[in-house]
Formats: structure tokens, C-alpha cells, sequence
């Protein structure tokens, strides 16, 4: 490995000025990647997100006790340690945070710098009709500087699906793809204070001269169905394998 960078090597010293100040830029180097190793590690959040009566918490409550339980609008935050491994060696902080919209922003200011990953769920059957306050929401998320300069993995959740006219993961990409491009046209001719909330974020999502799709942004994002009330309700189990493997792979 040593023998193969050496040529590389050579030349950066000879470009440099000499061994010294390359090791200067290898030490810089190193203290960079160490550093954000460092902010990684810190980062232990699992951020819940959605409007109210996405199921939110009926979801929080599945994941930790695996038990239904009749729950209410938020109006402040819930948290609590999800083992996701039998060794309980691998673990992350699960946030519910309020819907409401007055509430949720301010609620994720708070909590976004900690955040490793966001679970942003859907409503997949209110979808149809609360698409615009769906893409508005988690387009604050998405221009959000902290949240792009982190770049947690973010997992949109297409909840009740147990419900027959529960609209697909697919459809719902789709359909928030379309929805996010028109905010991002209508706010880019808007003062940059209204883009990110106040806290500076970009007036430009995705790439500029494309129609947006969530590939071009910084973090991996991928869509997922479940059900945290499950097909037989109170009774049966919840239907949130997807969600639970993907919290495997991002803990």
C-alpha cells in the first residue's frame, strides 16, 4: 500500500516545497477526518417527523414496546433508547417530535444538530389531500443548513398502509418529487430569508437547471411502506419490518 503512494507522494513534495509541508497538509488532513468521525459519533438521534395524525407516535410507541396503545396529538417531545441489534450493544435515541404547525419547526431546530437519521412519515392515506403541506414541511427539512451540512439518512415512511385506499411509496415519491420542484421554483424568486427557515439555508434544492428528484441531494433517502396499527389493529402486531431493518443499517 505504502510502495503504491509513494510515487504519489514525491510528487506532493516536490509541488509542496519539501517533506514539511506535506506533512502539514497530512496532518490537517488527518485532524479533518478525525473530526467529523468525532461529530458522527455524537450524532445518536433518530428524528420522528410528520403533520399531525401521520401516526407518529403510534409508531414511536410500536418500535420501543412492539404494543398498540391510543394516542394524541403532541405537543412537546418523547424520547427513548431503540435497541436495534439482540446484543443491545447497537442502539439509537428515538425523538418524537410534535406535528403540529406551530410546534413542529421549533421542535426541530432543537433537535436537528443530533440528529443521525430522520423518519419523515406519511399519512398514506390523507396523503392525496395534505400533499402540499406534506412537501411544505419537509421541504424546510430538506433546505435546512444544519440538516444538509450533516447529511442524516432520511427514510420517508408511507404509514397506514393496512387502509385500502392507502396511496403506494411509489406513488407518493412521485407525487412529493412534483411538489418539491414547484416550491423550489415558486422560492427561489423569494428572499433567501424565507428559504430555511431564517437559519440561512439554500433558496436552491437539488440541482439547478433539472426537475428535482431525491437523489440529488446530499443524503441517501429512501421510501419505505408500513403500518403501525397493523391489519388487525389493536389486536395484531405492526407491520414495520422495513422500517426496523432500516434502522439496523443506519444506527
Amino acid at each position: 500500500m505504502a510502495g503504491g503512494l509513494e510515487p504519489h507522494l514525491e510528487v506532493l513534495r516536490r509541488e509542496l516545497g519539501g517533506p514539511a509541508v506535506l506533512s502539514v497538509l497530512i496532518a490537517l488532513i488527518v485532524v479533518a477526518v478525525t473530526f467529523r468521525k468525532l461529530a458522527e459519533s455524537s450524532r445518536k438521534a433518530g428524528l420522528l417527523l410528520g403533520l399531525c395524525d401521520a401516526g407518529k407516535t403510534l409508531l414511536f410507541a410500536r418500535l420501543l414496546s412492539g404494543r398498540y396503545r391510543d394516542t394524541q396529538t403532541s405537543i412537546t417531545d418523547s424520547s427513548a433508547i431503540y435497541r436495534v441489534s439482540r446484543d443491545k450493544s447497537t442502539n439509537v435515541t428515538l425523538i418524537d417530535l410534535p406535528g403540529h404547525e406551530s410546534l413542529r419547526l421549533q421542535f426541530l431546530e432543537r433537535f436537528k444538530a443530533a440528529a443521525r437519521a430522520i423518519v419523515f412519515v406519511v399519512d398514506s392515506v390523507a396523503f392525496q389531500r395534505e400533499v402540499k403541506d406534506v412537501a411544505e414541511f419537509l421541504y424546510q427539512v430538506l433546505v435546512d443548513s444544519t440538516v444538509l451540512r450533516n447529511a442524516p439518512a432520511l427514510l420517508i415512511a408511507c404509514n397506514k398502509q393496512d387502509v385500502t385506499m392507502a396511496k403506494s411509496a411509489k406513488l407518493i415519491q412521485q407525487q412529493l418529487e412534483k411538489e418539491l420542484n414547484t416550491l423550489r421554483v415558486t422560492r427561489s424568486a423569494a428572499p433567501t430569508s424565507l428559504d430555511g427557515s431564517g437559519t440561512g439555508g439554500p433558496a436552491q434544492l437539488g440541482k439547478k437547471g433539472k426537475d428535482f428528484d431525491f437523489s440529488q441531494l446530499p443524503m441517501k433517502v429512501e421510501f419505505v411502506e408500513c403500518s403501525a396499527r397493523g391489519s388487525k389493529g389493536e389486536e395484531g402486531e405492526a407491520d414495520l419490518e422495513s422500517l426496523e431493518k432500516w434502522l439496523v443499517k443506519v444506527a
